[in-house]
């Protein structure tokens, strides 16, 4: 059982169960222990001595579990604890007047990440949550005035938040025009999924993944499993639903990568089956730190990452329906029974196959040799002035539509209808 107050009002506080799965209860379960509650009112004990004594026991475990957990965390959480060191991105944290502090340092540190720069005014537990309204930053940009002017004191352009519990996060970033963004609980979400899968793959598996996420939760990570071959499932609103879930799914032999819910809760990996905004903070600091290395940054990879997610592939140009779609960056194929594709795929490949219903084919790729995009596209049929004067239309059509040359200042020459030149 869990003592927390959590984000409820101050003078409330609630408590979890949890069942031997590590996952906590549902029906019937917790009606039946809400129903012998109400039959126990009267303390058996002393609360305040109960916790002292066992706080004081030579038998005390939490030390050992501690450490493995952290251990675990850095063993299958982590994917670059060589580079992160060297990162340059100034991270603030803030505990919201909650018991986070001490665990989201050694969080960092166990990822090899730079500390962070903590709000001197919330970083120790205050239970009358004095600097804030409601401490709860799924709030928004309320609850993290503090956060953002020590972040421009410091130079910082990320913000992270744990709420009073620390098993929920908020994430938001500085924008070139001086506002910062708040991310969404289904942003952070599909982000850590990508984050999660691209390292999963990298490290060859792509069989036996999976993703859950409440049936209220948007549906982008939907469409990025569904692109990726993982399994996906959602549940009723609520850890308790949603990690019982991803309990069964493990014991049906799946990794599940990610378990989340929109209201800013995160289970990464395997590691615990609850939300956990301590270990979600420095997964999350890590895909940033990496992006910042290569010269990005968050908001600009949620963008890339739409595009990536399964939803955001042309379904036609200039009027032609495309039938199919192949991603040999990612390996995808609508074609095949179960989207993947039959020849291999690298993400240094770069290599999209666009199919339509007339039958023409479109290849894009990037050069390997030299900086061009590339594209080759083939229309057969009966009456050569019908095919060449379609074909043109498409020609013109993929390229401005699909590669952008105005956008990004791509040279080339449109088609002319003249066979002679096709």
């Amino acid at each position: 059982m869990m003592v927390t107050a959590s984000h409820n009002p101050k003078a409330d506080n609630g408590f979890k169960m949890y069942g031997s799965n590590g996952a906590q209860l549902c029906e019937p379960h917790d009606t039946h222990i809400a129903s012998l509650i109400l039959e126990n009112l009267s303390p058996w004990v002393h609360y305040k001595a109960a916790v002292e004594s066992v706080m004081a026991s030579p038998h005390n475990d939490l030390p050992q579990l501690m450490d493995s957990y952290y251990a675990e965390m850095a063993s299958t959480l982590c994917f670059h604890k060589s580079t992160n060191p060297s990162s340059t991105l100034k991270v603030v944290y803030t505990a919201m007047h909650g018991v986070g502090t001490p665990f989201a340092e050694r969080s960092f540190a166990t990822f090899g990440h730079p500390p962070f720069i903590g709000v001197e005014a919330q970083n120790t537990p205050d239970p009358t949550f004095p600097t804030v309204a409601y401490p709860n930053p799924e709030e928004g940009k309320g609850a993290l005035e503090l956060s953002f002017q020590a972040a421009k004191d410091a130079g910082a352009t990320l913000v992270l938040a744990n709420d009073p519990d620390a098993d929920r996060l908020a994430v938001s970033e500085l924008q070139p025009n001086g506002s910062w963004r708040m991310f969404s609980g289904n942003e952070i979400g599909m982000l850590l999924a990508h984050w999660l899968w691209e390292k999963s793959v990298e490290k060859g598996q792509r069989e036996k993944l999976a993703v859950v996420a409440s049936t209220v939760s948007s549906k982008m990570t939907r469409a990025l499993a569904e692109k990726e071959g993982i399994r996906f499932e959602e549940t009723l609103t609520g850890f308790k639903w949603i990690c019982n879930k991803k309990f069964d799914l493990q014991q049906e032999g799946y990794k599940v990568l990610l378990a989340f819910e929109e209201s800013i809760g995160f289970c990464c990996g395997d590691l615990v089956n609850d939300k956990d905004g301590v270990c979600a903070m420095s997964v999350f600091a890590e895909m940033a730190s990496q992006l910042h290395i290569k010269g990005s940054n968050v908001s600009a990879h949620m963008e890339d990452s739409k595009l990536r997610e399964g939803g955001k592939y042309p379904t036609e140009v200039a009027g032609f329906k495309i039938a199919h779609v192949r991603d040999l960056t990612v390996g995808y194929d609508t074609s095949t029974a179960d989207n993947k594709t039959t020849l291999p795929a690298s993400t240094s490949s770069q290599h999209l196959t666009f199919t339509f219903e007339n039958g023409c084919v479109a290849n894009l790729r990037g050069s390997g040799t030299e900086p061009k995009l590339k594209f080759y596209v083939e229309l057969h049929g009966p009456n050569k002035d019908q095919v060449t004067a379609t074909l043109v239309k498409m020609v013109n059509s993929i390229v401005d539509e699909c590669l952008e040359p105005s956008k990004w200042n791509l040279k080339w020459t449109p088609l002319e209808n003249d066979a002679s030149k096709l």
